[in-house]
């Protein structure tokens, strides 16, 4: 066995691998970017050799830093984790020309599988089925268009190279075909290092089952079972279960057949996941990861073999240490993924640092790169954790995960949780009636209709906002007052203020809140929207009102509960009663002010990185017309004009970083249009 590996990779599974070579004597060395010098993953290692700027093209893409990293700190082998170099049959090679050992497929299987179009051809070679078209990969522009137009409508362009969804997209229309070529080989690019695609048929209502393979490279092959990976946003994986949900008599034989024969037939090393799109009785080869993938636990969690080990104990040359009838699954579990993205905002990648997180102490497996104080980047995927429980039975098992989530706390950046805890309760999750785009369906039917925060916890949270504000800036002057609001006007006998104190932007709604004083007790009469409430609010703990994740307890009626607040400039995340919420908080006069006249600013979303601009100054614009093209986590975000108007300024060109809500653009009324006003 190795004495030193090199973990070349970062977060979650960085840490994951470190766990499994730890547990055998291995000890891990880890790399890392400019970004991460703080992060979690370096001090899981022995140590971490920096190699790069913040940027994965400038880091953990560099074939050349990470070999050197590995010499340098005597590493005999190498484990690309997934993602990254993980596919990169170039990497591989390099790898083994140094002297090192890849863990992982031989470059010859990586080129055979990692390219999508040439895994078709050998899925269809060993008598997979596969779908018509993607025989064919390319990164011109108008081939592609040329494949498309062959094809039945809807078609789903796909990178060639990589996986987990990204740079995937559906074109329905003609008139979407251009954008969307162009888009998808720009993200290929950028997550994998190349911009070709392949074109396949789009089947609307399928299900995504993947197999487990592991083979030895020297004839022993076998399978894990099946993991179940059809609840899905936009082609990334959002919960993944093992074994699949129930499948149609015959077909779960089926699938793990296929799967063991194409491995044979390429005598497969390592571990891979074989992966197929299931309609009705129907199956069809998708893809081949020949690589880690990101759900892997929930398939440990069901046979009670680390992955890892065994890709380890393979590159190693070891024999392949199980047969096919040794492997029995146990039970069902279930995975999560935990990401830093805004659902209230289509799911825009968030930033910002975590002021507190908190996971469930038991019955829960957590993998996770993030701390309490790490800072979520727009360099790399917006993953934080996994969480992933087991149980006797599916129905158990989804409540586990439930109950886990509503356990769990993530302050200061903006997470998927409150959808993931939707996501469980959704009828078509519970009874296993999904398919791939059931996540987007759920998604459209409740568009407009988003749940508020309850009145009390909308409430409490602007209490404590302004407790903070008081805290951070000594006072309001003239508005300054003993009590919790900083507020003196009153409307007659109305102990409440006369205009709100402060409104919460809840979702796409402003909710405007006013205050009383406190009482002798510390209880204030609250009004959020229309409703008038009495409530309390006292800090638990040390910190003061302006430290991290502040533990508060709040009374309301004859209720007596816990909530956490963090703030991060102007925007409170809240956690209450198992669910996450976040409020900005907006003056009042701010607001009124606004309402007289927008200024036309266009701003960026997020930290990122400028891809294009798309007008020049003095341009007359149209409402809805792209002016910027930024990129965050690997992710392309429009910038787009929200009104008529001419171009006033444009600040931003392609290559910059921008932070979170720059001004890159002022689109101003024109000429003809302010006239008339």
């Amino acid at each position: 066995m190795f004495r030193k590996v090199l973990i070349a990779n970062r977060g979650e599974i960085a840490c994951r691998i470190a766990r499994t070579c730890r547990r055998l004597g291995i000890a891990p060395i880890g790399v890392h970017s400019s970004a991460d010098r703080e992060a979690l993953h370096p001090t899981e290692m022995d140590f971490s050799v920096a190699i790069g700027g913040a940027s994965a093209t400038d880091s953990y893409l560099r074939i050349d830093a990470v070999i050197d990293a590995a010499k340098r700190s005597g590493a005999e082998a190498i484990h690309p984790g997934y993602g990254f170099l993980a596919e990169n049959a170039a990497f591989a090679r390099a790898v083994e020309a140094a002297g090192l050992v890849f863990i992982g497929p031989t470059p010859e299987t990586i080129d055979r599988l990692g390219n999508k179009a040439q895994a078709k051809a050998e899925a269809s070679a060993a008598d997979v089925p596969v779908l018509d078209g993607g025989e064919r990969a390319s990164a011109d522009a108008a081939t592609i268009a040329g494949w498309v137009r062959a094809l039945a409508w809807p078609v789903l362009l796909k990178p060639a190279a990589g996986g987990g969804g990204k740079g995937m997209h559906v074109v329905r229309e003609a008139a979407a075909l251009e954008a969307a070529i162009g888009t998808a080989m720009r993200e290929a690019r950028s997550a994998f290092g190349d911009p070709a695609l392949i074109v396949e048929p789009y089947v609307e209502r399928g299900r995504h089952v993947e197999v487990q393979i592991a083979g030895d490279g020297r004839g022993a092959v076998i399978h894990l079972f099946e993991r179940e990976c059809t609840l899905q946003r936009r082609h990334q994986k959002l919960i993944e279960e093992a074994p699949a949900a129930p499948l149609p008599p015959g077909l779960r034989e089926r699938l793990l057949g296929d799967a063991v024969r194409l491995a044979r037939r390429l005598d497969y090393r390592g571990v891979g996941t074989v992966e197929f799109l299931v309609s009705g009785e129907r199956h069809w080869f998708l893809e081949v990861n020949p690589r880690l993938q990101v759900e892997h636990p929930v398939t440990e969690e069901i046979t009670g073999i680390d992955i890892v080990e065994l890709m380890l104990r393979v590159a190693a040359g070891e024999a392949m240490p199980l047969r096919q009838d040794e492997v029995t699954p146990r039970g069902h579990a279930v995975e999560a993924r935990l990401c830093a993205e805004d659902p209230a905002l289509d799911f825009l990648p968030a930033t910002g640092a975590i002021a507190a997180l908190v996971f469930p102490a038991a019955g829960v497996r957590i993998e996770t790169g993030v701390r309490a104080g790490s800072v979520v980047t727009p360099h790399y995927d917006s993953l934080l954790a996994k969480l992933v429980v087991h149980a006797a039975d599916r129905a158990a098992a989804l409540d586990r995960l439930a109950s886990a989530l509503a356990r769990t706390q993530v302050l200061g950046v903006t997470t998927n949780q409150g959808f993931l805890q939707h996501l469980l309760e959704l009828p078509a999750t519970r009874d296993a009636s999904f398919h791939t785009r059931s996540v987007d369906e759920a998604l459209a039917a409740q568009r407009g209709a988003a749940a508020q925060a309850p009145a009390e916890i909308a409430a409490a949270s602007a209490a404590w906002w302004l407790r903070d504000e008081r805290h951070r800036r000594g006072g309001f002057g003239a508005w300054s007052a003993a009590d919790v609001t900083g507020w003196q006007m009153h409307a007659g006998n109305d102990p409440l203020t006369a205009v709100p104190a402060v409104l919460l932007r809840d979702g796409a709604r402003l909710r405007p809140v006013r205050f009383g004083a406190a009482d002798a007790e510390g209880v204030l009469t609250v009004q959020v929207d229309d409703e008038r409430l009495r409530l309390a609010l006292r800090p638990l703990g040390p910190d003061g009102p302006d430290g991290p994740g502040v533990r508060c307890q709040l009374t309301f009626g004859d209720a007596v509960e816990t909530v956490s607040f963090a703030r991060e400039a102007d925007t409170l995340f809240v956690h209450a009663r198992g669910q996450a919420h976040s409020f900005e908080a907006v003056a009042y006069l701010a607001q009124a002010g606004a309402a007289r006249g927008s200024s036309g600013e266009l701003r960026t979303p997020m930290m990122g990185t400028i891809l294009a601009t798309h007008a020049e100054v003095g341009q007359r614009l149209r409402a809805g017309d792209v002016v910027v093209t930024m990129e965050s986590m690997k992710m392309e975000m429009k910038i787009c004009t929200e009104r008529d108007g001419v171009l006033e300024s444009l600040s931003a060109e392609a290559g910059q970083t921008v932070e979170r809500g720059r001004v890159v653009a002022v689109v101003a009324d024109a000429p003809d249009t302010a006239s008339a006003t």
